[in-house]
Protein backbone atom coordinates (compact mmCIF):
# COMPACT_ATOMS: atom_id res chain seq x y z
CA UNK A 1 0.00 0.00 0.00
CA UNK A 2 2.67 2.53 0.99
CA UNK A 3 4.58 1.69 -2.19
CA UNK A 4 1.50 2.66 -4.18
CA UNK A 5 1.25 5.93 -2.26
CA UNK A 6 4.89 6.59 -3.11
CA UNK A 7 4.05 6.27 -6.80
CA UNK A 8 0.92 8.46 -6.83
CA UNK A 9 1.95 10.89 -4.09
CA UNK A 10 2.12 14.09 -6.12
CA UNK A 11 1.53 17.43 -4.40
CA UNK A 12 3.87 17.44 -1.43
CA UNK A 13 3.31 16.70 2.27
CA UNK A 14 -0.32 17.88 2.45
CA UNK A 15 -1.23 15.53 -0.38
CA UNK A 16 0.70 12.68 1.25
CA UNK A 17 -1.26 13.17 4.48
CA UNK A 18 -4.53 13.15 2.54
CA UNK A 19 -3.67 10.00 0.60
CA UNK A 20 -2.47 8.23 3.73
CA UNK A 21 -5.60 9.09 5.70
CA UNK A 22 -7.84 7.83 2.91
CA UNK A 23 -6.07 4.49 2.92
CA UNK A 24 -5.49 3.85 6.64
CA UNK A 25 -8.58 5.54 8.13
CA UNK A 26 -11.34 5.39 5.53
CA UNK A 27 -10.52 2.28 3.50
CA UNK A 28 -8.65 -0.04 5.88
CA UNK A 29 -9.80 1.20 9.30
CA UNK A 30 -6.30 0.80 10.75
CA UNK A 31 -6.56 4.03 12.75
CA UNK A 32 -9.30 6.28 14.02
CA UNK A 33 -9.30 9.90 12.89
CA UNK A 34 -8.33 10.93 16.42
CA UNK A 35 -5.19 8.77 16.43
CA UNK A 36 -4.32 9.82 12.89
CA UNK A 37 -4.53 13.50 13.83
CA UNK A 38 -2.30 12.84 16.86
CA UNK A 39 0.27 11.19 14.60
CA UNK A 40 0.19 14.17 12.23
CA UNK A 41 0.80 16.50 15.16
CA UNK A 42 3.60 14.43 16.68
CA UNK A 43 5.54 14.01 13.44
CA UNK A 44 5.25 17.76 12.84
CA UNK A 45 7.46 18.31 15.89
CA UNK A 46 10.51 16.39 14.71
CA UNK A 47 12.90 17.38 11.91
CA UNK A 48 12.84 15.64 8.58
CA UNK A 49 10.15 14.80 5.98
CA UNK A 50 7.06 14.80 8.19
CA UNK A 51 4.67 13.02 5.81
CA UNK A 52 7.23 10.25 5.35
CA UNK A 53 7.66 10.05 9.12
CA UNK A 54 3.87 9.77 9.44
CA UNK A 55 3.95 6.72 7.16
CA UNK A 56 6.78 5.23 9.24
CA UNK A 57 4.90 5.80 12.50
CA UNK A 58 1.83 4.05 11.13
CA UNK A 59 4.01 1.17 9.97
CA UNK A 60 5.51 0.91 13.45
CA UNK A 61 2.05 0.76 15.00
CA UNK A 62 1.07 -2.07 12.68
CA UNK A 63 4.22 -4.22 12.84
CA UNK A 64 6.84 -2.72 15.15
CA UNK A 65 10.30 -1.73 13.93
CA UNK A 66 10.00 -4.04 10.93
CA UNK A 67 6.78 -2.28 9.94
CA UNK A 68 8.47 1.10 10.34
CA UNK A 69 11.30 0.08 8.00
CA UNK A 70 9.03 -1.55 5.42
CA UNK A 71 6.53 1.32 5.34
CA UNK A 72 9.21 4.00 5.09
CA UNK A 73 11.22 2.16 2.44
CA UNK A 74 8.14 1.35 0.37
CA UNK A 75 7.09 5.00 0.39
CA UNK A 76 10.55 6.40 -0.43
CA UNK A 77 11.86 3.87 -2.95
CA UNK A 78 9.48 4.48 -5.92
CA UNK A 79 10.09 8.23 -5.81
CA UNK A 80 13.85 7.74 -5.46
CA UNK A 81 13.92 5.45 -8.52
CA UNK A 82 11.89 7.92 -10.57
CA UNK A 83 14.20 10.77 -9.58
CA UNK A 84 17.24 8.62 -10.36
CA UNK A 85 15.91 8.01 -13.87
CA UNK A 86 15.33 11.72 -14.35
CA UNK A 87 18.83 12.48 -13.08
CA UNK A 88 20.23 10.07 -15.68
CA UNK A 89 18.17 11.83 -18.37
CA UNK A 90 19.38 15.20 -17.14
CA UNK A 91 23.03 14.20 -17.30
CA UNK A 92 22.59 12.42 -20.65
CA UNK A 93 20.51 15.02 -22.50
CA UNK A 94 20.84 18.13 -20.37
CA UNK A 95 17.12 18.33 -19.56
CA UNK A 96 14.33 16.44 -17.83
CA UNK A 97 10.79 15.70 -18.99
CA UNK A 98 8.37 18.23 -17.49
CA UNK A 99 5.29 16.04 -17.35
CA UNK A 100 3.06 19.11 -17.77
CA UNK A 101 0.22 17.17 -19.38
CA UNK A 102 0.29 14.60 -16.60
CA UNK A 103 0.27 17.23 -13.88
CA UNK A 104 -2.56 19.12 -15.60
CA UNK A 105 -4.91 16.38 -14.41
CA UNK A 106 -3.15 15.24 -11.25
CA UNK A 107 -2.74 18.61 -9.54
CA UNK A 108 -6.44 19.58 -9.31
CA UNK A 109 -7.32 16.05 -8.19
CA UNK A 110 -4.72 16.28 -5.43
CA UNK A 111 -6.12 19.66 -4.30
CA UNK A 112 -9.60 18.16 -4.09
CA UNK A 113 -8.27 15.16 -2.16
CA UNK A 114 -6.43 17.39 0.33
CA UNK A 115 -9.47 19.63 0.83
CA UNK A 116 -11.71 16.59 1.39
CA UNK A 117 -9.29 15.17 3.93
CA UNK A 118 -8.96 18.54 5.65
CA UNK A 119 -12.69 18.58 6.37
CA UNK A 120 -12.49 15.20 8.09
CA UNK A 121 -9.41 16.11 10.11
CA UNK A 122 -10.85 19.46 11.15
CA UNK A 123 -13.96 17.80 12.60
CA UNK A 124 -11.69 15.72 14.81
CA UNK A 125 -8.98 18.25 15.72
CA UNK A 126 -10.87 21.54 16.02
CA UNK A 127 -13.25 20.70 18.84
CA UNK A 128 -14.49 23.93 20.39
CA UNK A 129 -13.88 27.64 19.85
CA UNK A 130 -10.32 27.71 21.24
CA UNK A 131 -8.96 24.97 18.98
CA UNK A 132 -10.81 26.40 15.98
CA UNK A 133 -9.34 29.84 16.68
CA UNK A 134 -5.84 28.35 16.93
CA UNK A 135 -6.28 26.55 13.61
CA UNK A 136 -7.51 29.67 11.81
CA UNK A 137 -4.83 31.85 13.37
CA UNK A 138 -2.10 29.37 12.42
CA UNK A 139 -3.28 29.34 8.80
CA UNK A 140 -3.30 33.12 8.56
CA UNK A 141 0.03 33.53 10.35
CA UNK A 142 1.76 30.96 8.13
CA UNK A 143 0.49 32.69 5.00
CA UNK A 144 1.98 35.90 6.42
CA UNK A 145 5.35 34.20 6.80
CA UNK A 146 5.49 33.04 10.44
CA UNK A 147 7.64 29.91 10.99
CA UNK A 148 5.56 26.74 11.22
CA UNK A 149 7.45 25.27 14.17
CA UNK A 150 6.82 28.45 16.17
CA UNK A 151 3.10 28.17 15.38
CA UNK A 152 2.98 24.53 16.51
CA UNK A 153 4.72 25.38 19.79
CA UNK A 154 2.46 28.39 20.36
CA UNK A 155 -0.67 26.32 19.77
CA UNK A 156 0.48 23.73 22.29
CA UNK A 157 1.32 26.36 24.91
CA UNK A 158 -2.01 28.17 24.54
CA UNK A 159 -4.13 25.05 24.96
CA UNK A 160 -2.03 23.79 27.87
CA UNK A 161 -2.27 27.15 29.63
CA UNK A 162 -6.02 27.30 29.10
CA UNK A 163 -6.66 23.78 30.43
CA UNK A 164 -4.10 23.40 33.16
CA UNK A 165 -4.30 27.03 34.33
CA UNK A 166 -0.80 26.85 35.72
CA UNK A 167 2.65 27.86 34.53
CA UNK A 168 3.30 25.64 31.54
CA UNK A 169 6.54 24.73 29.90
CA UNK A 170 6.73 23.67 26.28
CA UNK A 171 9.94 21.75 26.81
CA UNK A 172 8.06 18.50 26.26
CA UNK A 173 7.48 19.39 22.62
CA UNK A 174 10.62 21.34 21.85
CA UNK A 175 12.59 20.07 18.86
CA UNK A 176 15.35 17.61 19.48
CA UNK A 177 18.81 19.11 20.00
CA UNK A 178 20.36 20.31 16.78
CA UNK A 179 22.93 17.87 15.52
CA UNK A 180 26.40 19.34 15.13
CA UNK A 181 27.76 19.97 11.66
CA UNK A 182 28.49 16.50 10.32
CA UNK A 183 29.85 17.52 6.95
CA UNK A 184 33.61 17.82 6.80
CA UNK A 185 35.02 20.51 4.53
CA UNK A 186 36.59 18.71 1.57
CA UNK A 187 38.34 19.86 -1.53
CA UNK A 188 36.53 17.41 -3.82
CA UNK A 189 33.45 15.23 -3.64
CA UNK A 190 33.67 11.81 -2.03
CA UNK A 191 31.08 9.43 -0.62
CA UNK A 192 31.76 10.05 3.11
CA UNK A 193 31.53 13.82 2.62
CA UNK A 194 28.33 13.43 0.58
CA UNK A 195 26.88 11.21 3.29
CA UNK A 196 27.75 13.81 5.93
CA UNK A 197 26.09 16.68 4.07
CA UNK A 198 22.79 14.88 3.60
CA UNK A 199 22.80 13.28 7.05
CA UNK A 200 23.06 16.77 8.53
CA UNK A 201 20.19 18.03 6.39
CA UNK A 202 17.94 15.11 7.33
CA UNK A 203 18.73 15.53 11.02
CA UNK A 204 18.10 19.24 11.44
CA UNK A 205 15.78 20.45 8.68
CA UNK A 206 12.37 21.81 9.57
CA UNK A 207 10.15 23.57 7.12
CA UNK A 208 9.26 23.77 3.46
CA UNK A 209 11.08 23.02 0.25
CA UNK A 210 12.42 26.55 0.27
CA UNK A 211 14.24 25.78 3.53
CA UNK A 212 15.70 22.68 1.87
CA UNK A 213 17.02 24.89 -0.94
CA UNK A 214 18.72 27.17 1.57
CA UNK A 215 20.39 24.25 3.39
CA UNK A 216 21.61 22.58 0.22
CA UNK A 217 22.79 25.81 -1.36
CA UNK A 218 24.87 26.68 1.68
CA UNK A 219 26.70 23.34 1.56
CA UNK A 220 26.69 22.21 -2.05
CA UNK A 221 27.05 25.53 -3.89
CA UNK A 222 28.71 28.01 -1.53
CA UNK A 223 30.87 25.87 0.73
CA UNK A 224 31.81 22.83 -1.34
CA UNK A 225 31.27 24.03 -4.90
CA UNK A 226 29.87 20.69 -6.07
CA UNK A 227 26.87 22.23 -7.89
CA UNK A 228 25.94 25.46 -9.62
CA UNK A 229 22.83 27.41 -8.63
CA UNK A 230 21.14 26.32 -11.84
CA UNK A 231 21.83 22.64 -11.15
CA UNK A 232 20.48 22.98 -7.60
CA UNK A 233 17.26 24.58 -8.81
CA UNK A 234 16.85 21.82 -11.40
CA UNK A 235 17.32 19.22 -8.64
CA UNK A 236 14.67 20.83 -6.42
CA UNK A 237 12.29 21.20 -9.39
CA UNK A 238 12.57 17.47 -10.12
CA UNK A 239 11.78 16.72 -6.47
CA UNK A 240 8.68 18.89 -6.67
CA UNK A 241 7.20 17.48 -9.88
CA UNK A 242 7.77 13.82 -9.03
CA UNK A 243 5.66 11.82 -6.54
CA UNK A 244 6.74 11.00 -3.02
CA UNK A 245 8.82 13.04 -0.57
CA UNK A 246 10.65 16.19 -1.70
CA UNK A 247 13.73 14.85 0.09
CA UNK A 248 14.33 12.63 -2.95
CA UNK A 249 16.00 15.76 -4.31
CA UNK A 250 19.00 14.16 -2.57
CA UNK A 251 18.88 11.28 -5.06
CA UNK A 252 19.17 13.71 -7.95
CA UNK A 253 22.00 15.69 -6.36
CA UNK A 254 23.89 12.53 -5.39
CA UNK A 255 23.75 11.29 -8.98
CA UNK A 256 25.02 14.60 -10.34
CA UNK A 257 27.94 14.56 -7.91
CA UNK A 258 29.02 10.90 -7.85
CA UNK A 259 26.75 8.90 -10.14
CA UNK A 260 24.69 5.93 -8.93
CA UNK A 261 26.79 5.35 -5.76
CA UNK A 262 26.30 9.02 -4.90
CA UNK A 263 22.54 8.78 -5.45
CA UNK A 264 22.30 5.76 -3.16
CA UNK A 265 24.46 7.29 -0.42
CA UNK A 266 22.71 10.68 -0.49
CA UNK A 267 19.25 9.06 -0.37
CA UNK A 268 20.14 6.83 2.57
CA UNK A 269 21.79 9.69 4.44
CA UNK A 270 18.94 12.20 4.17
CA UNK A 271 16.26 9.69 5.24
CA UNK A 272 18.25 7.84 7.92
CA UNK A 273 17.53 10.39 10.70
CA UNK A 274 13.79 10.05 10.03
CA UNK A 275 13.92 6.29 10.62
CA UNK A 276 15.84 6.82 13.87
CA UNK A 277 13.62 9.65 15.15
CA UNK A 278 10.40 7.75 14.46
CA UNK A 279 11.81 4.65 16.16
CA UNK A 280 12.47 6.80 19.23
CA UNK A 281 9.10 8.57 18.99
CA UNK A 282 7.07 5.38 18.53
CA UNK A 283 6.97 4.19 22.17
CA UNK A 284 5.82 7.64 23.28
CA UNK A 285 3.20 8.23 20.59
CA UNK A 286 0.42 6.18 22.14
CA UNK A 287 1.12 7.34 25.71
CA UNK A 288 0.84 11.07 25.14
CA UNK A 289 -2.91 11.00 25.90
CA UNK A 290 -2.36 9.42 29.31
CA UNK A 291 -1.47 12.72 31.04
CA UNK A 292 -3.58 15.90 31.03
CA UNK A 293 -0.64 18.19 30.26
CA UNK A 294 0.75 16.25 27.31
CA UNK A 295 -2.78 15.66 26.01
CA UNK A 296 -3.45 19.41 26.09
CA UNK A 297 -0.15 20.15 24.40
CA UNK A 298 -0.93 17.68 21.63
CA UNK A 299 -4.41 19.15 21.08
CA UNK A 300 -2.81 22.54 20.55
CA UNK A 301 -0.23 21.14 18.14
CA UNK A 302 -2.95 19.30 16.21
CA UNK A 303 -5.08 22.44 15.86
CA UNK A 304 -2.12 24.44 14.56
CA UNK A 305 -1.16 21.60 12.20
CA UNK A 306 -4.66 21.57 10.70
CA UNK A 307 -4.37 25.31 10.17
CA UNK A 308 -1.05 24.82 8.38
CA UNK A 309 -2.56 22.15 6.12
CA UNK A 310 -5.44 24.51 5.33
CA UNK A 311 -3.00 27.27 4.37
CA UNK A 312 -1.04 24.92 2.12
CA UNK A 313 -4.29 23.76 0.52
CA UNK A 314 -5.14 27.36 -0.39
CA UNK A 315 -1.74 27.77 -2.03
CA UNK A 316 -2.07 24.48 -3.91
CA UNK A 317 -5.53 25.43 -5.09
CA UNK A 318 -4.39 28.82 -6.34
CA UNK A 319 -1.63 27.15 -8.35
CA UNK A 320 -3.62 24.17 -9.67
CA UNK A 321 -7.12 25.48 -10.40
CA UNK A 322 -6.32 27.69 -13.37
CA UNK A 323 -9.37 27.30 -15.59
CA UNK A 324 -12.54 25.34 -16.39
CA UNK A 325 -10.78 22.03 -17.07
CA UNK A 326 -8.86 21.90 -13.79
CA UNK A 327 -11.91 23.05 -11.81
CA UNK A 328 -13.97 20.31 -13.47
CA UNK A 329 -11.37 17.67 -12.61
CA UNK A 330 -11.37 18.84 -8.98
CA UNK A 331 -15.17 18.68 -8.77
CA UNK A 332 -15.29 15.19 -10.30
CA UNK A 333 -12.64 14.10 -7.80
CA UNK A 334 -14.83 15.32 -4.92
CA UNK A 335 -17.78 13.36 -6.31
CA UNK A 336 -15.68 10.19 -6.56
CA UNK A 337 -14.38 10.68 -3.02
CA UNK A 338 -17.92 11.11 -1.71
CA UNK A 339 -18.95 7.97 -3.60
CA UNK A 340 -16.19 6.11 -1.79
CA UNK A 341 -15.93 3.13 -4.13
CA UNK A 342 -12.60 3.87 -5.82
CA UNK A 343 -9.14 3.69 -4.23
CA UNK A 344 -6.92 6.75 -4.34
CA UNK A 345 -4.64 5.27 -7.00
CA UNK A 346 -7.60 4.85 -9.36
CA UNK A 347 -8.80 8.42 -8.80
CA UNK A 348 -5.35 9.90 -9.37
CA UNK A 349 -4.90 7.65 -12.42
CA UNK A 350 -8.17 8.84 -13.94
CA UNK A 351 -7.16 12.44 -13.34
CA UNK A 352 -3.79 11.84 -15.01
CA UNK A 353 -5.53 10.31 -18.04
CA UNK A 354 -7.85 13.33 -18.21
CA UNK A 355 -4.85 15.64 -18.25
CA UNK A 356 -3.07 13.63 -20.94
CA UNK A 357 -6.24 13.43 -23.04
CA UNK A 358 -6.90 17.14 -22.78
CA UNK A 359 -3.35 17.97 -23.77
CA UNK A 360 -3.52 15.58 -26.72
CA UNK A 361 -6.54 17.38 -28.20
CA UNK A 362 -5.21 20.82 -27.39
CA UNK A 363 -7.39 21.73 -24.40
CA UNK A 364 -5.61 23.89 -21.81
CA UNK A 365 -6.24 24.32 -18.10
Amino acid sequence: MFGTLGIIGFGGPAAHVALTRREVVERRDWLTDAVFVDYVGLTSLIPGPNSTELVMLIGRRRAGIAGLIVAGTAFILPAALIVLALAWAYVTWGATPTGEALLLGIQPAVVALVAWTLLGLARTALRGPLLAAIGISAAVAWLLGVNELLLLVAGAAIVAAARIRAPTTVAAIAPLPVVADLATRVASADLPALFGVFLKVGAVLYGSGYVLIAFLRGDLVDRLGWLTDAQLLDAVAVGQVTPGPLFTTATFVGYLVLGVPGAIVATIAIFLPAFVLVALLGPLADRVRERPLTSALLDGVNAAAIGLIAAVTLQLGAAALRGPLTVAIALVTVVLLAWGRLPSVAIVGLAACAGLGAAAIGIGA
